[in-house]
């Protein structure tokens, strides 16, 4: 069975405001780089949906999977369990519920294990996905991010 490193990122500027996240797979001797930007979204919706695209990009179900995030908000959420939590009790007070049950479903589809890293720290592909986030968010044709609800 295949096993993945993936690197996740997201950005915003302005929290809410532009947006995107950046992704990088690396299974050798192959590598992936995945980036996408959104007209109106939060730092926490592109990190999570980083992690989101990087594991819906996988090509075989059960991948051994060691997932690097500079996000406190998505490793702690599965690590420490809170997302579990959240799914039953239907994501009734949960933020991103759209985008945790994405999660979930591809999640549960991998055996993924999260590392937490530092942000803007020396962790060379952690940087390149702040830069492909940041580019993104940058980006003249920005999506909308359906699953955004302001507060």
């Amino acid at each position: 069975m295949p096993t993945v490193t993936i690197y996740t990122d997201g950005s915003s500027l302005g929290n809410p405001g532009k947006g995107g996240y950046g992704v990088v797979l690396l299974s050798p001797p192959y590598r992936k780089e995945l980036s996408a930007g959104f007209r109106l979204t939060t730092n926490n919706r592109m990190e999570l949906m980083a992690v989101c695209v990087a594991l819906e990009a996988l090509k075989f179900e059960g991948t051994d999977v060691t997932l690097y995030s500079d996000s406190k908000y998505v490793v702690d959420s599965v690590e420490k369990g809170w997302v579990f939590g959240w799914e039953k009790k239907g994501f009734a007070k949960a933020k991103n519920p759209d985008l945790w049950q994405r999660f979930l479903r591809i999640y549960r589809r991998h055996r993924v294990k999260f590392v937490w890293v530092k942000g803007h720290a020396s962790t060379v592909e952690n940087n390149r996905c702040d830069e492909l986030a940041v580019a993104a968010a940058g980006g003249a044709s920005l999506a909308e991010d359906v699953g955004y609800c302001p507060e």
